[in-house]
């Protein structure tokens, strides 16, 4: 019997350095091939590394079910005894508005890029990628003000709890950010411990809530005094039920907030795991997986909110729930400590602060699933920005300084966080009816085209009401606009290709160079008269001294979106007047050439000399005209794209310029 034992010392190589290791850590998930590549956490797995929708159910439920913690008291707040009115009017909007308009954002974009994705390919070049970086803005306002909005809500039950000591009071920031820390070192450890956390949260939570209830609907009905007063109070204050349905209706915006975390439902539909014939292109039973993980999870919630809203305007005083009253944000506390007494009340309050604080983790997995799909790839984020963990320590950092800049404040952060949620929905139901009205569906596009003026107009009443909301929301964008402008210009020297796809006559103009260097010249694909291709020819052969017999490939980049980054070319063999010629359509002239060159490398093992004339003009001019156009400044531009993507100088392509 042969046993194997640790190698020695000296064989197992050198131990990496301290910083190597901490690299391989931050970047373990990070693709070493280039190719298509998705979010850390929306990557292609295999079938039995995905989980049960309703796993995944709960982790976008952490978010969507801890609303239950405020939405009774924003409710009775806002509009008193009309509270349950209003609700239904919430419940209505989530069950035939925006449960419909996301099912079908599921069934479109299935893997994991939301309604954004719907929207990309609407207006060309930099107008789309403009449009997808402000939705972005959106987005990232949505889930970071979820992550800092809902540990403040947390940290505001920890010190509002009668049990909490004293020295809790005026430490709010301090306690958040603990709580921010904690969500993220969750996310470090890795998405199945996140999604194991939440699945426990959301199961005591909802049985906490269920028990709840039922015993406020057991004393509501065992009290029918309680009752009647609200009702009579309804009946006297709102004789008129036109009236009453149209208060209902204008204070919807304020409780819009009820219908956060179907986007995030959508974002992370790459977690749900379908049946063993799904396949990338037609994830069939994923998308059944997600739309009953959306439906299930809506009529959950439709339910609590229903059950929740009647129970506390009938059994709490109408004065706690103004600032300052004990049910002031937490009227099922208030609830749970009153009618079924202190221990329970502790256990309840303790299972809220709990869920609100990782209501952040459906945030956070959103995040993670939506920036490296779209940012990296339009070169506007570092490809680090790929992996987990470095996208985890920053987006941490930004909810910090969230944190501190609103002081951990609840109602600082509310109206920047119904705008998030507000123009995604809108965003999603205008995305839904533009599809209808591509696949000439009357009947659908109508029905989404209503659901999105009820979200245009909720979205302008809570703007027009809490402005602050768009400003903060335009500080991300601008800031991300920012950002992503710098890394595009920083990544300009990348290749930005991900593959290079040769066909056969293109293959057959390579194969037949046997030995020696292959002879490429580069071409304008505007001059295509046999003339240019002629004087070019001389040109080169003049001022390279090429022998007259040598075999020349032109090779001719013909750029067509300018706004693009990371895309697969594909070159085409054909002959013009007689000339060989690789023709190649990418986003910037000098990456093509430069991936091109590389992959002739790769494919005939011989090595390309690509021959340039010096371009005219100023080449400051030219250099700035590279890196919006995509054209200008060719020869060394390219050069110095090989130079970084082949640092062995002996095995780089040859640059020559006369």
């Amino acid at each position: 019997m042969t046993t194997l034992s640790r190698p020695p010392e000296e064989f197992r190589g050198p131990r990496p350095s301290p910083r190597a290791r901490l690299r391989q850590w931050l970047l373990h998930d990070l693709p070493e091939t280039r190719g298509v590549r998705q979010g850390p956490y929306g990557k292609p797995r295999k079938h039995e590394q995905r989980h049960p929708w309703w796993q995944v159910m709960c982790l976008t439920g952490v978010d969507y079910f801890s609303t239950l913690g405020y939405q009774p008291a924003i409710a009775a707040l806002a509009v008193g005894v009309l509270s349950p009115l209003a609700t239904l009017v919430l419940v209505l909007v989530t069950l035939f508005g925006a449960l419909p308009v996301y099912r079908r954002v599921a069934s479109e974009s299935p893997h994991g890029s939301g309604s954004i994705a719907m929207l990309e390919g609407r207006l060309p070049r930099w107008r789309g990628k403009v449009l997808i970086v402000v939705l972005l803005g959106f987005a990232v306002t949505d889930f970071m003000i979820t992550m800092t909005l809902s540990a403040a809500d947390a940290t505001a039950h920890v010190v509002e709890n009668p049990l909490a000591p004293e020295g809790f009071q005026g430490q709010e920031v301090v306690i958040t950010l603990v709580l921010l820390g904690a969500l993220g070192v969750v996310f470090l450890r890795g998405f199945r411990e996140a999604i194991g956390v939440a699945v426990l949260v959301v199961a005591v939570y909802l049985t906490l809530n269920a028990v709840l209830i039922v015993v406020c609907l057991a004393v509501a009905v065992a009290h029918p005094v309680a009752v009647g007063d609200w009702w009579g109070t309804l009946t006297t204050s709102h004789g008129n039920p036109v009236l009453a349905v149209g208060l209902a209706l204008l204070v919807f915006p304020k409780l819009a907030l009820g219908l956060s975390g179907f986007e995030t439902g959508v974002a992370v539909m790459p977690q749900v795991r379908g049946v063993d014939t799904d396949t990338e292109a037609h994830p069939a039973g994923r998308i059944r997986g997600t739309r009953r993980l959306l439906a299930t999870a809506a009529v959950i919630m439709s339910g609590f909110l229903l059950t929740s809203s009647f129970s506390t305007v009938v059994l709490i005083p109408a004065q706690e729930f103004q600032p300052g009253g004990e049910a002031n944000g937490r009227a099922l506390a208030y609830l749970a400590h009153a009618h079924l007494g202190e221990v329970f009340g502790t256990v309840y309050d303790l299972s809220t602060i709990t869920i609100l604080w990782f209501a952040g983790a459906s945030a956070m997995a959103g995040l993670l699933n939506l920036v490296p799909r779209y940012l990296p790839r339009y070169g506007m984020a570092p490809q680090w920005a790929r992996a987990s963990r470095p996208l985890v320590l920053v987006l941490t950092a930004v909810a910090f300084a969230v944190t501190v800049a609103f002081d951990a404040d609840v109602d600082a952060q509310g109206g920047a966080y119904a705008t998030g949620v507000l123009v995604l929905f809108t965003s999603a139901a205008i995305a839904v009816t533009l599809s209808a009205r591509a696949r000439r569906q009357r009947r659908a596009m109508t029905g989404f085209g209503v659901i999105a003026l009820v979200f245009i107009y909720t979205t302008v009443a809570n703007i027009v009401e809490r402005p602050e909301g768009i400003r903060i929301a335009t500080i991300f964008i601008l800031a991300i606009l920012a950002v992503s402008f710098v890394s595009r210009a920083r990544r300009s020297f990348e290749l930005h290709t991900t593959r290079v796809h040769l066909d056969a006559p293109a293959v057959e103009f390579l194969a037949a160079v046997d030995t020696g260097p292959i002879q490429i010249i580069a071409h304008e694909p505007h001059l295509l008269e046999a003339a240019a291709y002629a004087k070019k020819l001389t040109a080169a052969r003049a001022a390279h001294h090429l022998p007259a017999e040598e075999n020349v490939l032109f090779l001719e980049v013909v750029v067509e979106d300018f706004s693009e980054f990371e895309t697969e070319l594909y070159v085409h063999g054909i002959t013009r007047h007689g000339y060989r010629i690789l023709e190649v359509h990418g986003p910037a002239v000098p990456n093509a050439i430069a991936a091109v060159l590389l992959n002739i490398r790769d494919v005939t093992g011989l090595m390309p000399h690509v021959y340039f004339r010096w371009t005219e003009g100023n080449p400051l001019g030219n250099l700035v005209r590279f890196l919006v156009f995509g054209a200008g400044e060719i020869a060394p531009v390219t050069r110095e794209i090989l130079r970084r993507a082949e640092p062995d100088l002996t095995h780089r392509p040859w640059v020559h310029v006369g």
